[in-house]
């Protein structure tokens, strides 16, 4: 199998690229390409939604850059051990009808020896914000 670098064991620098890896990823909107660091078989939970394999998540991702537009995200490294990270993030999007809203929220990610990651558990809070409490640009 191919890998996927930087490979656990994570030290503070490789933890870091993969959150930075993963912020880029996510603020393309663009799901197959999130997708392919996943595992195949990845398993999510996604407030709560269970999510199973790479072909979910290019659906529920698609579904959910339809509905979030303006999306822009920005994660920072809480934690991390061996093949493990923690993460708190938050983003900014609006709805279709111009409705701002900023999203809070912590993953823990758990990767597999070739770097995928192999099990996502976010839980996240959304809040309405105005246009010009925007942070994240």
């Amino acid at each position: 199998m191919e890998q996927r670098h930087p490979l656990p064991p994570f030290n503070a620098a490789t933890a870091q690229q993969k959150v930075q890896m993963a912020e880029d990823a996510w603020n393309t909107q663009d799901p197959v390409k999130v997708s392919l660091a996943y595992t195949i078989d990845s398993e999510w939970r996604n407030r709560s939604s269970f999510i199973n394999g790479r072909e979910e998540i290019v659906k529920f991702l698609t579904a959910k850059w339809e509905k979030e537009h303006a999306y822009k995200l920005k994660k920072e490294l809480w934690a991390f051990t061996d093949n493990r990270i923690a993460v708190r993030f938050e983003y900014e999007y609006h709805d279709d009808h111009g409705q701002w809203f900023r999203a809070y929220g912590n993953e823990n990610w758990e990767f597999d020896e070739n770097g995928y990651m192999q099990k996502r558990y976010a839980s996240i809070n959304d809040v309405p914000i105005q246009e010009s409490e925007r942070r994240i640009l």
